[in-house]
This record gives C-alpha cells, structure tokens and sequence, in this order.
C-alpha cells in the first residue's frame, strides 16, 4: 500500500493533480480521502455558530480520526468515513464506506501541518499557485458549488483564508517531497509522480 499526501493554498488545483494521477491508475487500485471529510463535528453548535468557525485552522480538522482512519486502511480494514455538508458547516451524520486500497490519496489544504499524519505519508506533495489564481478559483467554486454570495467568499478570505495560509499552509512546502508549481497541465511533474507511484509498488511486492 502506498499512501500519498496533497497539500496546497485553497483553490491551488489540488483536485486536478489528484484526478491527472487517478487517470492512469486502475480504478479498484485507488481511492481518495479529503481532509473536508474531517472537520470536527459541530452538532452541538447552532448554524449561526457554526458559520463563525475559522475553517482554514487546523484546529478544525479531526486529526485523530483521520490518523487512526489511515493506520486501519493500512492494516488492510475498511473505515467509515465522514460525510461533509459545506452548506450546513457540519458532518451529515452519514458515513461512506471505504476499502483499502494499493495507492491512497489523501488530499487537503491542512494535511501536512500534522507531524503524526506526515508519517504515515510515502510521497508528500505540495502544490503551488499564485494568490490572485488561487482567489478567483475560489470564488468561482464557492459561489457555484456551495452556494455562498461574493461577500461571503471575498470576507472570509480576506479574514481566514489568507493569513492562515500565510501562517500554516505555505510553511508546509518543507515537508514537501515533490512540489508542483501553478500549471493544471504539468504533465511532466505528473508523470514523474505516476513514476515514482509504481517504482515505490513494484518495491513493495
């Protein structure tokens, strides 16, 4: 089993790296994990609560569960993996099941931030893009597929998601074994990775 670590700022292209890896993979050999599906429950919270959490901490993450979540995969046990409402701020209380798997992707802006989650990483990878992409990128996300207004999207990110990428996210390129720059085509880099992805699984049987 190999399991591979995606980081990068909000809106980097993060998902577009991950689905140009999945693509030349066999389906039943991989699966992904977003570090969305791990914010903490917030049930006990009212919405308008809720609404006022710092998203981009790694104090919102359930570190704990994704940790012990990733050490049964690699023991070969399926888990029950959260599912996540961005509309409600909070877990659905559902829960998706998933296998394990020969290549596992674990993808999220906070990922790398965790010393106990960067050890269970065989191939750590951060992906880089300028602020003023990263912005447009999110907010035209944002906006269509979670249904928040421009005012929304622009406050947060001027009072959250900047200065906690400035504060945790960009400090975790250090960690980085590979680091893509802003290009949603870098085939190359890609195909370096696809590489490195079957030397280290022909290693391991």
């Amino acid at each position: 089993m190999l399991i591979i670590g995606i980081a990068g700022g909000t809106g980097s292209g993060k998902t577009t790296v991950v689905d140009q890896i999945v693509a030349e993979l066999p389906k039943e050999e991989v699966c992904i994990i977003s570090q969305d599906s791990y914010y903490k429950d917030l049930s006990h919270l009212p919405y308008e609560e809720r609404v006022k959490i710092n998203f981009d901490h790694p104090n919102s993450i359930d570190f704990d569960l994704l940790v012990s979540h990733l050490e049964e995969l690699r023991k070969g046990n399926a888990i029950e993996q959260p599912v996540y409402s961005f509309k409600d701020h909070n877990r659905t209380g559902e829960t998706e099941t998933t296998h394990p798997r020969e290549v596992i992707i674990v993808e999220g802006i906070l990922i790398l931030t965790h010393p106990e989650i960067r050890k269970l990483f065989d191939i750590k990878i951060y992906v880089h893009a300028d602020s003023d992409e990263r912005l447009i990128r999110r907010l035209k996300r944002d906006i269509a597929e979670r249904g928040r207004d421009l005012e929304e999207v622009l406050g947060r990110y001027q009072n959250t998601l900047k200065p906690m990428h400035q504060q945790f996210i960009e400090p975790t390129k250090e960690y980085a074994d590979i680091i893509i720059p802003t290009n949603r085509y870098n085939t190359v880099a890609v195909d370096v990775i696809r590489s490195i992805i079957h030397q280290k699984l022909v290693a391991q049987q």
